[in-house]
């Protein structure tokens, strides 16, 4: 037990890459802007009526939920494998807050199959909204895992 007082290794390591670049912030930027971009097109939908802001909609939404399982897996797997991160309760807070979004996002998205126009008002608009707040959230804590645990910065040790 006298381990979990100790102070955890400054430049975590990440498990998951490609050439060392880590894959989990790869990805993220992917579902963020699809439901980001989603909430736009149910605002355009609102106020112009045209229903190719609803099917814009549908496929935002989709492709952020999608993008979000991918991002998701490869967090997990980072978040389980390295002591480092699995240790500190930033992480937890950052995959629960994630994985409350990747819900909140496929429920969006099913609730838009059978008619995308009918379920933009309300339950879309509100669920977007909710998406957009949970992205805020999320991001604000993967952003501290970054700049003030160091999780996933490379330990570069060459002179250049």
């Amino acid at each position: 037990m006298e381990k979990f007082g100790l102070p955890l290794p400054i430049d975590t390591p990440t498990r998951v890459a490609v050439a060392e670049h880590p894959i989990h912030p790869m990805l993220v930027p992917f579902p963020i802007a699809f439901f980001l971009g989603g909430l736009a097109a149910d605002g355009a939908f609102i106020f112009l009526g045209d229903p190719f802001w609803a099917r814009a909609s549908l496929w935002l939404i989709g492709a952020g939920a999608v993008m979000g399982i991918l991002a998701g897996i490869a967090g997990t797997i980072e978040l389980l494998s390295v002591p480092g991160i699995r240790h500190r309760a930033a992480s937890w807070n950052h995959f629960v807050v994630a994985v409350l979004l990747l819900g909140v996002g496929s429920i969006n998205w099913y609730l838009r199959l059978g008619d995308a126009e009918a379920a933009v008002v309300p339950y879309g608009v509100f669920l977007s909204c909710m998406g957009a707040l949970l992205v805020a959230v999320a991001g604000w804590m993967g952003g501290k895992l970054v700049f003030e645990h160091q999780i996933g910065v490379g330990n570069d040790d060459t002179d250049d």
